[in-house]
């Protein structure tokens, strides 16, 4: 019994060690952009002294649409702001506790490209016929 539970441990350490997660940087109020090359991972200052992490998604998206304008074809990008990390998709902007785990959803794309709290994008209401008195 003993060396079953001694090899279970050992593979659960070998698991454990090829399971390293990325980090975000927990500096208050600085905003970086992220660029993963390889194996490697750079944090590279967007802006200081932003407010919160829609502002740092916001200058992420900035960024993103100035590196377009100017002929870059990257339509993704990844940044970070205090510990999380920031998903600039074209579907909206998800946002994560580290660079390989689950994200959640944080801000979608309206019809016109803008980024907008999802609760805050309202449809027109389906017309419904008129009822007589």
């Amino acid at each position: 019994m003993r060396p079953l539970l001694l090899s279970a441990a050992l593979m659960g350490l070998t698991l454990a060690a090829c399971s390293t997660s990325t980090e975000a940087p927990f500096d208050q109020g600085v905003c970086y952009h992220v660029v993963e090359e390889g194996e490697e991972v750079r944090f590279n200052v967007l802006a200081e002294d932003v407010e919160s992490i829609e502002f740092c998604a916001a200058r992420l998206e900035e960024m993103r649409l100035n590196f377009l304008r100017l002929g870059g074809s990257v339509l993704e990008i990844k940044g970070s702001y205090q510990g999380q990390f920031i998903f600039i998709e074209r579907a909206g902007v998800y946002f994560g506790q580290t660079l390989e785990g689950g994200r959640f959803f944080a801000l979608a794309r309206t019809g016109d490209g803008r980024l907008a709290i999802p609760g805050v994008i309202q449809r027109p209401p389906a017309s419904t016929p008129e009822t007589a008195d």
